[in-house]
């Protein structure tokens, strides 16, 4: 049954339709492996059993008439608990939302069962998804596949931890400073952080809107670029709900629009040390890639100190503000993890009308800037994290020889939320601890087709996802 659950998500569809396996089966498998790893892990806060179930009946049902769904249909997947599922939690972590239910599908989800796909559960989160690591005080906390005493990321950590174990063929996380990516690089998965408005945010709480829907998105989570090009392809498109929404068409790339693509890569930025594994990760990647025949040369964009900088002052300041409103009164019901990055996001001045605008212009101007540097480099390859997943509750980390800080580590992610890239993770080595170790592929806005059919010839000169091993 394991095998069967860890088959990729479109090979799982493939079974289904070839009739060589059924969905109820698929759901039973996955259902059983839950039952006998979650409660190590923590990935799902709830599961949907009656409804998936039901739904697996519908779908075997509809192709012995010759009616398949989608191109997802039979697949389960899950759904980080901060998106809208309807009948299901959709709390974020939060005390403050505790028992609150999703009344309707959030649009990707819906998109998702249009496809054919069966909802299992919704996965964990940190409270308020304010975190790089999954915790909070309604559901505990989130453990790593590879090695429950560590972190398997945040804030989609539990959509990580459940996909890397088998126990979700896929499924959705979102990502505002590294929320999909460095879980997906911590449990050895793969990630897309596509452009704001590319998938529709509708149905995340808290809303992608204001600053934020600068920063924050959503987008798929799998344990192969092929299934996570899939997902991408089933969820992406426009949406009056969500403020950033454009009618951007797929693409299909082939061989002949790779051709005379050059790549950049960069091992550190200068300023947070990566560790050696982290290091010859990117290069390993580096390699591969000159093996296809691509030109991969090194290159580091100038501008990702600022971009550091100003990132802080949308998700840190102004997100403490929105937070504060949110949470003020509550304080004793807020998780240790949430005070902690409130008491970051306050020890600086609030923003006034004029510094959040000043600000606003600065981030333009240096996305312009970024951008026109790319031109050349369509594609950069990059360190996700400074380091692999961490034990739970360490706070610094000494790296060739230096103090790495805990909202220093995550950096190489937070650029390409400020500036709009697509940003895909791919697994590719592991530590001298066997933990995993993604590297990050980066596009220019709107390119996620191009992003992950780099991240797919990464995928095949590299190691890939490898089980965990859990049991």
């Amino acid at each position: 049954m394991s095998k069967l659950t860890l088959l990729p998500a479109l090979k799982m569809a493939e079974q289904v339709r070839r009739k060589k396996i059924s969905p109820v089966e698929l759901v039973d498998a996955h259902f059983a492996r839950i039952a006998r790893l979650n409660p190590q892990l923590n990935a799902y806060i709830a599961l949907d059993e009656e409804r998936a179930r039901r739904d697996a009946k519908t779908l075997e049902a509809g192709l012995m008439r010759g009616d398949p769904r989608g191109p997802l249909h039979g697949v389960p997947l899950s759904i980080k608990n901060s998106i809208a599922a309807a009948g299901m939690p959709w709390e974020a972590g939060t005390k403050l939302r505790a028992g609150t239910v999703a009344a309707t599908d959030a649009v990707l989800v819906s998109r998702l069962r249009q496809a054919g796909a069966i909802l299992l559960g919704v996965t964990n989160t940190p409270e308020l998804l304010m975190a790089w690591e999954t915790d909070n005080l309604l559901y505990g906390r989130t453990n790593n596949p590879w090695d429950l005493t560590r972190t398997a990321g945040g804030s989609s950590g539990g959509e990580a931890a459940a996909i890397a174990a088998g126990i979700s063929a896929g499924g959705v996380g979102s990502d505002g400073g590294g929320s999909i990516r460095v879980p997906a690089h911590f449990t050895g998965i793969c990630g897309l952080k596509p452009t704001p408005g590319r998938v529709p945010a509708t149905g995340h709480f808290p809303a992608s809107a204001g600053p934020f829907a600068l920063l924050g998105v959503v987008g798929p989570m799998a344990r192969t670029v092929t299934d996570l090009l899939a997902l991408f392809e089933v969820i992406a498109g426009p949406d009056d709900g969500d403020s950033f929404s454009a009618p951007v068409r797929l693409r299909r790339i082939d061989r002949e629009d790779l051709k005379d693509l050059r790549i950049g890569y960069f091992e550190d930025d200068g300023r947070t040390p990566v560790t050696p594994e982290t290091r010859a990760a990117v290069h390993t990647a580096a390699q591969a890639l000159n093996r296809a025949g691509y030109e991969v040369v090194p290159f580091r964009p100038e501008g990702l100190e600022q971009a550091r900088q100003i990132w802080w002052q949308f998700f840190g300041i102004a997100g403490g503000i929105l937070l504060g409103s949110l949470t003020k009164g509550h304080e004793a019901d807020l998780s240790p993890l949430l005070q902690e990055f409130l008491g970051w996001a306050t020890a600086e001045a609030p923003h006034s009308g004029h510094t959040l605008l000043y600000t606003w212009l600065q981030r333009d101007e240096l996305r312009a800037q970024i951008l026109s540097q790319m031109r050349p480099f369509p594609i950069l390859l990059c360190p996700s994290a400074a380091i692999p997943a961490f034990r739970h509750g360490e706070r610094s980390w000494t790296v060739a020889g230096e103090t790495v800080k805990y909202l220093d580590a995550w950096s190489y992610t937070e650029w390409f939320n400020l500036l709009g890239n697509p940003a895909a993770v791919v697994p590719v080595t592991q530590s001298r601890e066997g933990l995993p170790i993604g590297v990050q592929i980066v596009g220019r806005p709107w390119e996620e087709e191009l992003v992950l059919a780099i991240a797919r010839e990464v995928e095949r000169g590299c190691e890939g996802y490898r089980p965990p091993p859990l049991e």
